[in-house]
């Protein structure tokens, strides 16, 4: 095994946050980030209705089908296949598709109340390509959120730090009213990632 490979196994194994996971029955420790968050601004509430993308494991699916209960409502999508999770409606397809998107407003049966985007490119090492495709990850999340967001519904937002996190702040800004950044504690300390929490659709 790569040295590089065992500090990233080694560093897996002994993350608090792994460990409460899987005892607490979540499928990724980025369960914990949505937790942190939603503790802080209480975006979670019974009867919302959820829509997850680039869900896969399905950690942020699990904590919102939990929140939303029984008379909530959670669609997920990835384009990988993702274990069925109580709660929660899958579609594994490719959002950028226009057959997936209808298939998402199919499941959702009505405006979101929330929209949460974990999307994240597969990392080429390449600072300036990496930036590129997260950015366009971003834009993508944003152009859904318009379009199935109720008014006052509320992104949760993946985004990278660099070159492209200004242009891509900008451009949440000009479609909500308030837009603040968050850092969980469960993000790694070394990891680029941040989120931004934007509430209120501007009329367009």
């Amino acid at each position: 095994m790569a040295k590089s490979s065992k500090a990233w196994l080694h560093r897996h194994v002994t993350d608090p946050y792994v460990r409460q996971a899987r005892a607490a029955g979540y499928r990724s420790r980025a369960a914990y980030k949505l937790l942190e968050i939603d503790r802080r601004d209480g975006l979670l509430k019974p009867g919302l209705r959820v829509l997850d993308l680039g869900a896969a494991p399905g950690g942020w699916s699990q904590v919102a089908a939990g929140r939303a209960g029984p008379k909530g409502r959670v669609v997920a999508i990835d384009l990988l296949e993702i274990a069925p999770i109580s709660g929660v409606k899958l579609v594994r397809g490719d959002v950028r598709e226009a057959q997936a998107r209808a298939a998402l407003k199919e499941a959702l049966g009505g405006a979101a109340d929330l929209v949460l985007s974990d999307l994240a490119p597969n990392l080429s090492g390449i600072p300036g390509v990496d930036q590129a495709r997260g950015a366009e990850l971003a834009e993508l999340a944003l152009e859904l959120a318009g379009e199935t967001l109720k008014p006052s519904g509320a992104l949760l937002l993946k985004v990278f730090q660099g070159e492209a996190f200004a242009e891509v702040l900008s451009r949440v800004k000009q479609g909500f009213q308030s837009v603040s950044v968050r850092k969980p504690g469960a993000s790694r300390g070394e990891s680029r990632e941040t989120y931004l929490l934007a509430r209120g659709l501007k009329p367009r």
